[in-house]
């Protein structure tokens, strides 16, 4: 995308403390353990265990890694919104209202918000752990038994993913030669509120969801000329914003 870049050169680099969560349930497979005993433990039936985990048989073996709920809990920060979650996640501002009881789309800081990555079975899930309450494992995960250490968790925990180091600039839409339009062909003129990146594809592919340290969830929907290696330009709607966020050194998690 044409444009030009807007910055400030700080004296020196510093971070910004931020950081994001996605937590979802995951087990490790003990000697002895079987699907059919895992999804009496878990809620879910031993099906929606080998769909999640993408597994053919009912064999498992031990130190594999399961997956035994499609549900995640993310910690809302500064900057975040619904829509750019619902980015990350692939799923939509209305079921992210729906299995929250928001009734609008006004979050804050601090939320944890359930998503169901396994959006056309929520509600089979809801069913499911409803019918296996009775389960005397059920209680065993931290999750359920101290929801005050659960949250704590979250709260220094990064998102999961790929982490690297990067020099950040930003940029906005509204400039001398600038025609709005991402590489990827996003509209930032009629998506003013939309969370967006420029890259460098051989280091953060086109289309990937990340977090930005500082910034929040994002997508890699651009490029620019001097955006080589480890840099990014994020993008900032009002000029003024984008001249006060200057040039720092953060971390940046690459979700997926």
């Amino acid at each position: 995308m044409k444009r030009k870049f807007l910055s400030l050169i700080a004296a020196a680099a510093f971070f910004i403390a931020a950081a994001g969560s996605a937590q979802a349930e995951q087990v490790v497979v003990k000697q002895g353990d079987t699907l059919y005993g895992l999804s009496k433990q878990y809620g879910v039936s031993v099906e929606s265990i080998k769909k999640w985990n993408k597994l053919t048989s009912d064999v498992i073996h031990p130190n594999d890694t399961l997956e035994v709920s499609p549900v995640k809990t993310v910690l809302v920060r500064s900057g975040d919104t619904l829509w750019n979650i619902s980015q990350v996640y692939g799923v939509t501002v209305d079921n992210l209202m729906k299995w929250n009881s928001l009734s609008s789309d006004l979050i804050h800081p601090g939320l944890e918000l359930t998503i169901y990555t396994d959006v056309h079975n929520a509600a089979t899930v809801k069913t499911e752990r409803a019918q296996n309450v009775s389960a005397p494992a059920k209680t065993a995960p931290a999750k359920s038994t101290a929801p005050v250490a659960k949250t704590a968790a979250a709260q220094t925990s990064a998102p999961a993913g790929k982490e690297i180091m990067v020099e950040a600039t930003a940029y906005t839409a509204d400039c001398e030669g600038c025609i709005g339009i991402t590489k990827t062909g996003v509209d930032l003129k009629a998506n003013p509120n939309a969370k967006v990146i420029a890259v460098d594809p051989s280091v953060i592919p086109l289309g990937s969801k990340v977090y930005v340290q500082g910034y929040g969830y994002a997508t890699a929907e651009d490029i620019g000329g001097a955006i080589k290696g480890n840099r990014i330009d994020v993008f900032i709607p009002e000029q003024s914003d984008a001249l006060a966020f200057g040039r720092k050194q953060v971390k940046v998690t690459i979700v997926e």
